[in-house]
């Protein structure tokens, strides 16, 4: 049985990743077992678990206090990631590498493909971006896969901070001038898994290789994304608010968004027949599934 040793074992991805009714067999490895910070515990889970793929869904992703904890998130996500890339290379195992939107400036008036120049505005993002550049420079098998606004019924994300504010508000207000591509992480662990089956089915697919912009299908604003949350909640007899538009401006951070995060995904359609379900559908899905739990929220 192909086995997937996944880094990151308490993220939204690698909960999703754990859900999933899969023929491999998937390893999760965290701290203190395993510190990306630490090359020593990455040879051990390595050697230990023998995986034929490797899975990064370990990042720092405190976007905003990244802007004044450079190093760690510079360790995590560029220099940790770094030291996996290399033990990889070595071990001749394919890396499938999460990473992310802020890699971009958010300038562009259309969706970003790969082929687009990379210019992150914030700490996290040129976290990122070095990271990926370490996965290449590492010289082995890897797939990067660049994503946005993931969501699921795990962690802390924009669809159950919604939920929870609607507890006691009625009315809220939420930025209608950034775009981007909310991603289901259900439905980003299940894309993952149809890429590493072709690799398995076919393993001289050796143009596979390189990097692919990964995200769910459609795009929106954080206040349509809040105005679907909403509208599937209450048809679901769940928490809802009524929803005022505003800009980026009203609602001051320590680190800068990209003001379009839209992801062009063709060129993983055309390679591996992979395409994320409509975000649409991922808001459904997620928002049944917080509901259905007694703290629907916590």
């Amino acid at each position: 049985m192909t086995k997937i040793l996944i880094f990151g074992a308490h993220g939204q991805l690698a909960r999703s990743l754990a859900a999933l009714d899969t023929d491999f067999e998937l390893v999760h490895t965290t701290r203190p077992e395993t510190d990306l910070c630490k090359l020593e515990t990455i040879e051990r889970a390595i050697g230990t678990h023998n995986p034929q793929f490797v899975i990064n869904a370990a990042a720092y992703t405190q976007v905003d206090k990244a802007e004044t904890d450079e190093d760690m998130a510079f360790a995590v996500n560029a220099l940790g990631t770094g030291y996996l890339a290399d033990q990889c290379a070595k071990n001749d195992i394919p890396l499938l590498h999460v990473s992310t939107d802020y890699v971009y400036d958010g300038s562009k008036a259309t969706p970003y493909t790969e082929a687009d120049p990379t210019g992150p505005i914030g700490v996290y993002g040129k976290s990122k971006l070095s990271g990926e550049n370490l996965v290449r420079a590492a010289g082995g098998k890897h797939i990067i896969l660049r994503t946005s606004w993931v969501f699921s019924p795990f962690g802390g994300n924009f669809v159950k901070t919604m939920l929870n504010l609607a507890e006691s508000r009625d009315q809220l207000s939420v930025v209608s001038d950034q775009l981007g591509c909310p991603t289901y992480a259900p439905h980003l662990a299940d894309g993952m898994i149809q890429i590493v089956q072709q690799l398995v089915d076919n393993p001289q697919l050796k143009p596979a290789w390189g990097t692919y912009c990964m995200a769910g299908n459609g795009e929106a604003s954080w206040y349509q994304f809040a105005q679907e949350i909403f509208k599937t909640s209450k048809n679901l007899g769940g928490p809802s608010a009524n929803v005022e538009p505003v800009a980026s401006s009203a609602f001051p951070t320590a680190a800068k968004r990209p003001s379009n995060s839209r992801m062009d995904c063709r060129k993983l359609e055309q390679q591996f027949g992979v395409r994320l379900p409509d975000w649409h559908q991922g808001v459904e899905a997620c928002v049944t599934a917080l509901l259905a739990k007694p703290n629907v929220v916590n």
